[in-house]
Order: structure tokens, then C-alpha cells, then sequence
């Protein structure tokens, strides 16, 4: 039967339109104002606000959204839609980092191996961890005169021998003496240098009981008693 509005059997008209009718868009229409988005730089961080947030390291590279809600700050994958990061806000230029975006905690420093550049560098950082820490001290406290004193070290070297002078470098270490001076110093102490402890447990004593009186003892009348009987 006829339809009234559309003068066409719905079935026929059904079939015909199929023909001319296109697939739906895979991806729902954004409503709204776009997000946000950022890129991820080589340090695996967004910048938002004059401040740095941490993402995973496998999105470097990628652009990613960045949305305000509740009082954090979500960044979102924008090929999936999954929330990657979850921070608070922080202030102008600070950072929000979380180790488990770089695959596990960050080491506390850079650490920079030493390169020695000649013979005199070499043979001193033969001696060992001790050795290069000293080295790496003296260079940042500013001694303009290391060289010489390398020259000054591997003569007490060749006098004292490697142990001493290795326990003589980690003492001037702990102490921040970086000087080729220190070091004959403490190699001419001894073993009369003083080796400081850190502080013991409390000495826990028992202390004898004595007898104790009553504050009845003490007032004026009893005094006056003890008096008249003296």
C-alpha cells in the first residue's frame, strides 16, 4: 500500500534508496572547541602553562591532547583517546615528572665518566673509583694547578705505594681537600689522623632508687616541730 506522505510503497522506496546511500564516518564528529594538543619533545615532556609534563617515553615525538578537568591535567593519546598521563597542575616553570614514563626511577645526577686526556691522567685514573671521584672533585672546585699536582701525586705514589695513597684520596674526598698538598698531609699524619665516627645509640642507664618524702614533711609547722625537738 501507498504511503500517504510519500506516495511510494516504504519497502520499494527503501530498496531504491539503498543504492545512492553512503557509509557512516568511522570517527564521531569533535563537538566543541578542538583540544589542545602538544608535541612530545625528546625529554619525553608537553609543555602547558610554562611548565613541563611527563608522558610515556614511547610517545616522543607524537602529538598528543592536553585537557583541564577537575583540577588536573589529563594528556591523551590522540590516535586512541587514551588518557597516558594524569597530573596535578603546577606552577610556571616547574615540572610534573613521573618515573614510570621513563621505565623506572631517574638516576638522582647525570653522571659523566672521565676521559683523561694524557699519560700523567691515565695512569692516576688506573688507580680506581677513589681515584677518578677525587679527580672530578678537584676539576669543580676550580684548581687551576691540577696538572702539576697529578705530576705531585704520582711522585708520593711512587714513595707510599697505591694503598696508601688510594686511602689517602678517600679521605681527601670525604673532607673536600683537593689539593696535592692535602694529600702528602695526610700521608705524612698517618695513622694519627682522628677518624670521626657517626654518633652511637643513647647510653641507657639504670639509676639507683632513693628514698623519697612526703611534701607534708616540708611544711612549716613539721619544721617548727624538728626545731623545738633539736
Amino acid at each position: 500500500m501507498a504511503h500517504s506522505e510519500i506516495c511510494a510503497i516504504p519497502a520499494e522506496r527503501l530498496a531504491a534508496e539503498r543504492e545512492v546511500m553512503n557509509a557512516l564516518p568511522s570517527l564521531r564528529p569533535a563537538i566543541g572547541k578542538p583540544p589542545i594538543t602538544r608535541k612530545v619533545d625528546k625529554l619525553s615532556c608537553v609543555r602547558f602553562g610554562s611548565a613541563r609534563y611527563s608522558v610515556p617515553n614511547r610517545l616522543i615525538g607524537v602529538r598528543v591532547a592536553v585537557v583541564e578537568a577537575d583540577g588536573r591535567l589529563l594528556i591523551s593519546d590522540l590516535a586512541t583517546g587514551e588518557i597516558v598521563a594524569d597530573h596535578a597542575p603546577v606552577a610556571p616553570g616547574e615540572a610534573a615528572i613521573c618515573d614510570e614514563h621513563y621505565g623506572g626511577p631517574r638516576p638522582p645526577a647525570p653522571r659523566r665518566a672521565a676521559r683523561p686526556r694524557t699519560s700523567m691522567e691515565k695512569a692516576f685514573l688506573a688507580l680506581g673509583p677513589v681515584a677518578e671521584a677525587w679527580l672530578a672533585g678537584s676539576a669543580a672546585s676550580g684548581n687551576t694547578r691540577l696538572a702539576a699536582d697529578l705530576v705531585e701525586l704520582a711522585a708520593l705514589q711512587a714513595a707510599h705505594g697505591d694503598a696508601m695513597l688510594v686511602a689517602a684520596l678517600e679521605r681527601a674526598a670525604r673532607f673536600r681537600r683537593w689539593r696535592a698538598d692535602d694529600i702528602r698531609s695526610i700521608l705524612a699524619a698517618g695513622s694519627g689522623t682522628p677518624q670521626p665516627t657517626p654518633a652511637g645509640d643513647a647510653l641507657v642507664m639504670a639509676l639507683p632508687t632513693v628514698p623519697t618524702r612526703s611534701l607534708d614533711d616540708y611544711a612549716l609547722d613539721r619544721i617548727d616541730e624538728i626545731g623545738q625537738a633539736g
